[in-house]
């Protein structure tokens, strides 16, 4: 008998690699959704017997989902597919009916173990390799689930340092010219001022910059929720800008270098501008950033005025090893 399977991701990257290691002798129909609110539709149609859903995404994430099927008790059983590992989001899917959490990028091993366990599929498992079905994948599309996975990492190792919970947002990934970058950070600045911190780094045919903006209205709370002594003091500022720009910015490019198999080397951090602007900050870095392939997350603490940002800024030289390190992933 078929079983109805949906896929459920904003990231047609995403659906691409869950629909290859689904097992080739399953006896399936794939339903695909780029939201929530189309996942929930489908699992309302009957076309979500088994359900593959991310959590971060447009419209409707997977929490919402999760709290709609309960609500509705839908006859669907979900696993969560996502790059958010905090615990706390683990505990949560499980409390709202998830039978299960795999973390992104899927594993063929991961997804075996759970269809097993559960008696989902019990055949000899081989995936699906080029019987998947065709999903077209563009250098922005892979772009933005890799730092999706990489985000995850980063906030899932402040996570476990502060004790706190950081809610995930979709990340923004573009090619952007120096002007367009300037209008970028002022929309994320909201005209507020901001201190910033600059970690260039460097692999086999890709360099950049990572960028820490840091709301100054953020930089107290964050003191002391990292103990650290002052928090009002200067120094106490570049502690804080110093610290967490070795924990996400090494963990992002972390999570970055284990997908495309490129170790990464970086330099010393160093304080771009306090108490700045956005405007300010780019004028005076316009030379080096005239057009750049450019990953934004925007971080916030759960239950604290905490707000940072964290930018990505690849070089247009970058572009074409980029390119041809996805090339797996760009196939049509």
């Amino acid at each position: 008998m078929t079983t109805q399977v949906l896929i459920c991701d904003d990231s047609a990257m995403a659906r691409k690699q869950m629909a290859r290691v689904l097992p080739k002798d399953w006896d399936v129909s794939i339903t695909f959704a780029q939201n929530g609110m189309e996942g929930l539709e489908a699992i309302k149609a009957g076309k979500g017997e088994v359900v593959f859903l991310d959590l971060t995404m447009p419209v409707m994430d997977g929490f919402q989902v999760l709290k709609t099927v309960q609500k509705l008790d839908l006859p669907a059983m979900i696993i969560v597919v996502s790059g958010d590992i905090q615990l706390k989001a683990y505990e949560k899917v499980k409390s709202l009916g998830a039978i299960d959490f795999i973390q992104k990028p899927i594993s063929t091993e991961a997804l075996s173990h759970i269809l097993q366990e559960y008696g989902i599929y019990n055949g000899n498992y081989n995936a699906q390799a080029d019987d998947a079905p065709m999903i077209k994948v563009d250098l922005r599309d892979a772009c933005q689930e890799i730092a999706n996975v990489a985000m995850g990492r980063a906030a899932d190792l402040l996570a476990k340092l502060l004790d706190i919970y950081v809610p995930l947002p979709i990340p923004t990934v573009n090619v952007l010219e120096v002007s367009e970058l300037t209008m970028a950070l002022k929309a994320t600045e909201n005209d507020k001022q901001i201190s910033a911190l600059c970690q260039g780094f460097i692999g086999a045919g890709v360099a950049g910059e990572a960028l820490l903006l840091f709301h100054d209205s953020s930089l107290d709370d964050m003191a002391k929720l990292m103990n650290i002594n002052h928090p009002d003091s200067s120094q106490a500022e570049i502690e804080v800008l110093i610290d967490t720009g070795n924990v996400l910015i090494g963990a992002f490019l972390n999570g970055i270098s284990e997908q495309l198999h490129m170790p990464f080397s970086q330099s010393h951090p160093v304080v771009l501008g306090r108490h700045c602007t956005a405007n300010e900050l780019i004028h005076d870095n316009a030379e080096k950033w005239q057009r750049t392939l450019a990953m934004e997350i925007n971080y916030c603490i759960q239950d604290h005025n905490i707000q940072c940002d964290l930018l990505l800024l690849f070089t247009e030289d970058s572009l074409p090893t980029m390119t041809n390190k996805l090339s797996y992933l760009l196939e049509s």
